[in-house]
């Protein structure tokens, strides 16, 4: 349905314990009810979810966070208060009203507010936190198009509001602000630049070969189903290979399929083109994916993080 139009049938199927795909600025997530333990086990079931991979809570506006979590710590509040709405997930504590299963039985919660209008009105008219990873199968490419989702998870999910391509196109950073120093878990679509210029000297800590401390921090991850590794732009092999460009395709011949993530070199244009492209090579039928890194600087270290995820799962 559309995103505009759906709001009331989504968030009754929210509230009746359902599954909602919903468009953020970051990618689409695949929504159920934070309250309701079985409906969050939905999630775990349609995206064959590891259990121990915990789920961002969403609210509808930053006014929510102290009613659901009590006192906010004032660097956690400094955040919200800065980048709220938008692409950034901070930790907290846990409250009892969250079940386990929501967040893998850790005691602390990922929760943000969507910068994406239709978003936030979902969680309104439900009344209810929203849990929500990305809506594609686990591990798999995230989806920044309805189409995207309907693909992958089909009948698995009861509702997919369609709201268009998504506009930042990765998913959101996530931040633990609780103690001395804030902690980067996973880079997103908020750069790391624009952290250190709101708080002073911030730590990147990311990677998990265990429990995952965050959502999205497993060092293999985001991959599509055509194995993909990080290379340059070589002859390609007979026309059985796709590239992945950053700027320019490549001059020499004999790729199958080539995507150009941002001709004018914008970081913020290829992160949003970033899934969309990779979704578009892995169906050409190409028997490889190779990737050309980007500028390891801004949202730059976001694109790279996510191509290492992915090379590493056919690594």
């Amino acid at each position: 349905m559309p995103a505009e139009s759906g709001i009331a049938e989504a968030a009754a199927v929210l509230r009746s314990g359902g599954l909602v795909a919903f468009p953020t600025e970051t990618v689409y997530g695949l929504g159920a009810n934070a309250l309701d333990a079985r409906a969050a086990a939905r999630i775990f079931e349609a995206k064959a979810r590891p259990s121990f991979d915990p789920l961002i809570s969403h609210l509808a506006d930053a006014a929510d966070l102290p009613g659901l979590v009590g006192a906010v710590p004032p660097a956690v509040a400094a955040l919200v208060a800065r980048f709220w709405p938008g692409p950034l997930t901070l930790i907290v504590d846990r409250p009892a009203v969250i079940p386990p299963i929501v967040t893998s039985g850790l005691d602390t919660m990922a929760v943000r507010v969507p910068d994406e209008p239709s978003a936030r009105a979902l969680i309104a008219a439900a009344g209810v936190p929203v849990a929500a990873p990305s809506a594609n199968r686990f591990g798999q490419l995230s989806p920044t198009r309805a189409e995207h989702v309907v693909a992958g998870l089909g009948a698995a999910v009861d509702l997919v509001l369609d709201g268009g391509p998504t506009r930042c196109g990765i998913e959101s950073t996530i931040v633990d602000a609780r103690g001395d120093r804030p902690v980067v878990l996973r880079l997103g679509a908020l750069p790391v630049e624009a952290l250190v210029e709101a708080v002073g000297p911030v730590e990147v800590r990311q990677g998990s070969s265990g429990q995952p401390v965050a959502p999205g921090t497993l060092a293999a991850h985001y991959a599509p189903r055509t194995p993909l590794r990080l290379g340059a732009a070589a002859e390609g092999d007979g026309g059985r290979r796709g590239f992945l460009a950053f700027r320019e395709p490549p001059t020499g011949g004999g790729w199958a399929a080539v995507e150009v993530l941002s001709p004018e070199g914008d970081l913020t244009a290829a992160a949003a083109r970033l899934f969309d492209a990779l979704h578009r090579l892995d169906a050409t039928g190409v028997t490889e994916i190779v990737a050309e890194p980007v500028p390891e600087v801004g949202v730059g270290r976001a694109i790279n993080d996510r191509l290492r995820r992915a090379a590493a799962t056919w690594r």
